[in-house]
């Protein structure tokens, strides 16, 4: 997480990380422990097509992800979720604590420009990160957006 601090730091970003006990598995968990809206927790995904990977940065209120849209915004045929070894590997995180910030391609999804605040992964299962979500354009290398 200090590798996190340093990049938000380093790049004038303004974030909270929040401590909290043991991982929040899902976005209803999340909303319900910050008393948030459910569209406010923004879950990474670590995504697959072939040997290239993406992540998907998307808003809880989406539910289930149709991986169609973003795969034909990728040009691609489909995409599958990255096994949790490759999640590991490629993020240095377990899936469910992503970072926010990636060292891969990302998709960002709109929906998450409703709010003035998201509530996202720091690669560690006991902190959350609170940023605004144009933040998360200054972090990544935003290749595409979900509308």
């Amino acid at each position: 997480m200090e590798q996190l601090e340093h990049v938000l730091q380093e790049k004038g970003i303004q974030y909270e990380i929040i401590k909290h006990e043991g991982p929040i598995k899902t976005a209803q968990e999340g909303a319900a422990y910050f008393g948030i809206e459910i569209g406010q927790t923004a879950p990474a995904l670590v995504l697959r097509a072939e040997n290239e990977f993406c992540a998907l940065i998307v808003s809880g209120d989406r539910g289930r992800v149709n991986l169609d849209e973003p795969a034909a915004l990728l040009g691609q045929d489909s995409l599958k979720m990255a096994s949790p070894k490759q999640v590991l590997q490629l993020t240095g995180s377990e899936a469910g604590s992503v970072s926010l910030a990636l060292p891969l391609p990302c998709i960002l999804d709109r929906r998450l420009f409703r709010y003035p605040y998201i509530y996202g992964g720091t690669g560690e299962p006991g902190s959350t990160l609170k940023i605004s979500p144009q933040a998360l354009e200054q972090l990544n290398e935003i290749v595409a957006y979900l509308d």
